[in-house]
């Protein structure tokens, strides 16, 4: 009888609703698929990001989200979340992709993005609803990959 190896590469994808609890939700969706995968190291780095731009999406639309969370086969991590929003923003936005506008560390917000380009090993925006593969209606998809220690 032969053993069975499980896959390198998986997907999830999750459905958001326009809703304050969103960026909780995809945090336990993360937590749960990459705690079931053994991928601790990365854990926190990508639950924090994930959850900044879902919060995001949820402050900057007023429709649903969707989260893909992806392995690939060379050890990264691929977070994408596509809005409604047709807006691009640094870092994801066209190069420079350093322009992140500073924030106060007294502030209430805004630091979410400058978290994605500090921790995040690679980042970018597309911009669908051209009838592609990724057409979800008008909108973006932001992603950023995490590589494993």
């Amino acid at each position: 009888m032969g053993t069975v190896s499980l896959p390198d590469t998986w997907t999830y994808a999750l459905r958001l609703p326009h809703d304050p609890r969103a960026a909780r939700v995809a945090r336990m969706t993360v937590r749960a698929a990459l705690s079931g995968h053994g991928r601790l190291e990365v854990l926190d780095t990508v639950e924090l990001l994930t959850s900044e731009l879902v919060a995001n999406s949820y402050r900057h639309t007023d429709g649903p989200a969707s989260l893909r969370l992806t392995a690939l086969a060379d050890g990264r991590l691929r977070v994408g979340v596509w809005d409604r929003h047709p807006l691009i923003p640094a870092p994801f936005g066209e190069p420079p992709r350093d322009h992140v506008p500073y924030v106060p560390a007294d502030a209430e917000r805004g630091r979410g993005l400058r978290l994605v380009q500090e921790y995040a090993d690679s980042w970018g925006g597309l911009s669908v609803g051209d009838g592609g593969p990724l057409d979800r209606g008008a909108g973006k998809l932001l992603w950023f990959e995490v590589r494993e220690p």
